[in-house]
């Protein structure tokens, strides 16, 4: 799989999550109503950093369970080289096993100053982070179950390998696009065509249908029914002539 460029992924940045899903929507043959999302609340603790995109790092964590530092000492050296091993931007994707009851959090000054190091721009937790603005000052975003005071027994369980996220599954190499929303799971098939299909869809409707909405001071209910009608019968044939095939341009 090519990786996108720099160039590429700061484009990405420019648009929020769900106008992402509107053009992967269009090039993915999995379902967009169930796939591709989180399934499960998250909370975006630094919106005002705006979103996220970065290629998934994974590692699963058990902060209740203190036997994982005596039995791997170096699990948190061997993890951290894993991490350095992989090109980024990375957003970490964090698997907490005490959920639902998340009692100590990965993430927080050190952490996150170390992972930005690393090459890291943020991460998705399915679990607890604290030290929110020295996280912000460190320019590392996160979305999160929710805050915690302490770090309990944290140390890597495993990483380099599938998680489960929020209701989905993520595994490393996966394109993240993630902001005060949710996350968006870009599999490596997809990302080649994710940006050019997310382009064409904000420009479809900034073309058809929400000036068509906008534009409608003075209309009549009549005229503005047929106006609105038009213009989503145009974004329509615009789409289906873009993306002629499932998954195909």
């Amino acid at each position: 799989m090519n990786r996108l460029t720099h160039a590429d992924l700061l484009q990405l940045k420019r648009w929020n999550t769900p106008t992402i899903y509107n053009g992967w929507e269009q090039i993915t043959a999995r379902d967009p109503a169930a796939d591709g999302f989180n399934l499960e609340e998250t909370h975006d603790f630094m919106p005002q950093m705006g979103p996220m995109v970065g290629y998934a790092v994974t590692v699963v964590i058990e902060p209740s369970n203190k036997a994982h530092r005596e039995t791997n000492p170096s699990a948190g050296s061997d993890y951290r080289r894993y991490v350095a091993s992989i090109p980024g931007p990375k957003i970490v994707c964090v698997q907490d096993l005490d959920k639902p009851r998340v009692i100590g959090s990965f993430w927080g000054e050190v952490n996150s100053n170390t992972h930005r190091a690393l090459g890291c721009v943020g991460a998705i937790v399915d679990g607890a982070i604290r030290d929110v603005d020295e996280m912000t000052n460190a320019g590392f975003k996160a979305l999160a179950r929710r805050l915690c005071v302490g770090h309990a027994h944290v140390h890597p369980v495993r990483w380099n390998c599938e998680v489960e996220i929020f209701g989905r599954t993520i595994a490393p190499g996966d394109l993240i696009h993630a902001d005060k929303h949710g996350f968006l799971v870009i599999a490596p098939d997809e990302q080649e065509r994710i940006l050019e299909a997310a382009r064409f869809m904000d420009a479809n409707e900034c073309e058809t249908v929400i000036p068509a909405a906008r534009g409608a001071a003075g209309l009549s209910s009549d005229e503005l029914l047929d106006r609105l009608s038009e213009a989503g019968r145009q974004f329509g044939d615009n789409t289906r002539r873009k993306f002629s095939k499932e998954g195909e341009w």
